[in-house]
């Protein structure tokens, strides 16, 4: 498995939380912890912006993608609004985690709790190039459900 080192500066709300890391061997995420001060109600549609209490150097041809947890999701209807969201290599700034309840009951957010992870992965910069058609295939311009359920 390739390494490469993600340099994080804990910023002065998260200078007693853990650093993001794998819980497992397998993990492709490191999570990412709530570094609220006071505990963040989330009440059912509310939308919110959460600090993680860091800031990242990814390096260039890389990007850090920021995903909901499935366990929060599923128990609970707790997402993010703009997921992937992404940490693109040059931005310096904390890390906020903009956090949605889709579920139907408030769902609360304490300091330290594991809401969200970051994948690092690789980027490709595409070269655009405007052209009079594109080639064809067997799908063409089926658009969103045109091949069923089945």
């Amino acid at each position: 498995m390739e390494r490469l080192e993600i340099k994080i500066k804990r910023l002065a709300a998260g200078k007693d939380l853990p650093l993001p890391s794998y819980e497992t061997q397998g993990s492709s995420g490191m999570d990412l912890r709530a570094a609220v001060s006071d505990p963040v109600t989330l009440h059912p549609g509310e939308i919110r912006l959460i600090p993680t209490g860091i800031a990242v150097a990814i390096p260039r041809g890389y990007e850090a993608q920021i995903r909901p947890r499935s366990g929060l999701a599923l128990k609970y209807g707790i997402g993010m609004v703009n997921s992937p969201g992404t940490v693109d290599s040059d931005y310096r700034g904390e890390i906020g985690l903009i956090m949605i309840n889709w579920g139907e009951r408030p769902f609360t957010i304490c300091r330290g709790d594991r809401i969200a992870q970051m994948l690092i992965t690789r980027v490709y910069r595409a070269e655009v190039r405007e052209v009079d058609d594109l080639d064809c295939t067997p799908r063409g311009q089926g658009g969103f459900g045109h091949s069923g359920i089945k």
